[in-house]
């Protein structure tokens, strides 16, 4: 079988890849409009002209390779290649405009993977005397980060009758995201876009300021955790963090599902089940975190009763805002915080993690494994989730997931503990990087080794696309072989 699929393989065709690139880099462009307003507004010129070299670099590289003439189908690692190329290539480009803020290019380089990959982590001591655009374009990188470039251009420029399943990696292989079509495509744009404008209005009716709210909204429907200020959510009052936490909910669970909601559709598939995990896990974190907190400290009820639910929103829907510093939490809350944030939230929503879902197939897999040894020989029994038979190949490849996230994990602690760096506290950055949460232990700051600082890029990209379509990129497979256009 593998003989035969290595003679079928086609190798990646240089100019579909160069065609559609083009195509996310005038949306890129496009979307760098925002932070150059916001900077002309607050009179942060230096910062203007930079978004300014940027959006017209983005502009003119986009229209040139747009026009490349190409087939209309686009091959399942051609997909992940331009997938992958767009979520190094945004970082790489918004640290110019970020290095305005007064950051050198690595620390700008940190701070736009986070941002783009949705994670939170910052290596700035202080966010006092930032420039508003910074604070804006951190957040407005997460809010499209969030729901993936690549789907931005299937609703907004990439033409109709595309193979957009081409274009479906991760997050895109099921039909809860993007489905294979443009026009689902902008069904769930608008779904993102209802609920971000929900979450200004709601923030804004809790109290906040108008520039804090959208900020704040931006992070959350990302789940990215991006505030902008140093204390997160602490600054707020309970009304307002609780209304984020609900946000951050809602980026969690499947975008399908919202969607369903208006179709009368969601009570039942797998959407509305990953729901009720999510909720249910969330209980059973917030009870676990709270129960460490009164065994290992001397808190009192109210503050664990405060601080406990709000961490473990924050950590399950992979969101990374805090209302209190996780390096004041005990050993085992933080073990627990390590498990709630590799998880992560719904498949086919903005968390991170290696998602729910994948979590269940597992328990599923497991279940059966018991079930047959007290059945006779003969007997047959499928894989079932919510009444879906579950193919071999979905089994196959949430089980691969777990693994590759956790060995991922496993390699990128080693260099942390090998520089003397304590093991729990390195584990939680960890993972905390590659399930693009943020939350951090103190770890990431700006005195943190160029290595390990690296390391945490590496795996806030990785957990981000889920590693799959990296490992493609160093397969010679994607490189050298027949083209499509030669057979």
């Amino acid at each position: 079988m593998v003989q035969q699929a290595t003679e079928l393989r086609y190798a990646v065709r240089f100019r579909v890849v160069c065609k559609y690139f083009g195509q996310m880099s005038l949306v890129l462009a496009t979307l760098s409009l925002a932070p150059f307003v916001v900077s002309v507004i607050c009179g942060d010129i230096d910062i203007s002209l930079r978004y300014g070299v940027v959006i017209c670099g983005l502009a003119v590289l986009g229209a040139s390779l747009s026009r490349l003439r190409t087939p209309a189908r686009v091959q399942a690692n051609e997909g992940m290649m331009l997938v992958a190329l767009i979520f190094f290539f945004t970082p790489l480009v918004m640290s110019y405009p970020m290095m305005g803020s007064g950051l050198g290019f690595f620390d700008a380089f940190f701070e736009a993977v986070s941002g783009v990959t949705t994670t939170g982590l910052s290596t700035k001591a202080t966010l006092v005397g930032a420039p508003p655009t910074f604070l804006f374009a951190r957040a407005w990188m997460q809010w499209y980060g969030g729901l993936g470039i690549v789907v931005l251009s299937l609703a907004l420029v990439i033409q109709p009758g595309l193979d957009a399943k081409g274009l479906a990696v991760t997050e895109a292989e099921s039909d809860d995201l993007v489905g294979g079509t443009r026009a689902h495509a902008r069904r769930v744009l608008k779904v993102y876009i209802i609920l971000t404008v929900l979450g200004i209005i709601g923030s804004l009716a809790v109290g906040m300021r108008c520039f804090d709210g959208v900020l704040y909204t931006f992070a959350a429907v990302s789940t990215g955790g991006f505030a902008p200020n140093d204390t997160s959510l602490a600054i707020l009052g309970w009304p307002a963090q609780v209304w984020i936490s609900l946000l951050c909910l809602a980026g969690a669970i499947p975008l399908a599902f919202w969607y369903g909601m208006f179709k009368e559709k969601w009570r039942v598939g797998v959407e509305f089940l990953q729901m009720r995990a999510i909720i249910i896990v969330i209980l059973i974190v917030s009870l676990t975190i709270g129960a460490a907190m009164r065994l290992s400290t001397d808190m009192a009820w109210t503050q664990i009763l405060h601080h406990a639910p709000l961490l473990a929103f924050s950590a399950q829907t992979t969101a990374g805002f805090s209302s209190i510093s996780c390096d004041q939490l005990d050993a085992g809350s933080k073990l627990v915080l390590i498990s709630s944030m590799l998880v992560g939230g719904g498949f086919g929503s903005t968390s991170g993690g290696f998602k729910l879902l994948r979590l269940l197939i597992a328990v599923s897999v497991l279940r059966l494994i018991l079930v047959r040894t007290c059945l006779p020989r003969h007997a047959v029994i499928e894989h079932r989730l919510v009444g879906r038979r579950l193919r071999d190949q979905d089994i196959h490849a949430a089980l691969l997931l777990i693994v590759l996230f956790v060995a991922v994990v496993l390699f990128s602690w080693l260099p942390f503990v090998v520089m003397g760096f304590s093991p729990l506290d390195s584990l939680f950055e960890v993972v905390s990087a590659t399930g693009t949460v943020g939350l951090s232990v103190g770890l990431t700051n700006a005195n943190l080794p160029a290595l390990l600082k690296g390391v945490l890029c590496v795996d806030m990209l990785m957990g981000r696309l889920e590693i799959i379509a990296w490992l493609m990129m160093i397969y010679p497979g994607t490189w050298f072989g027949r083209r499509m256009e030669e057979t």
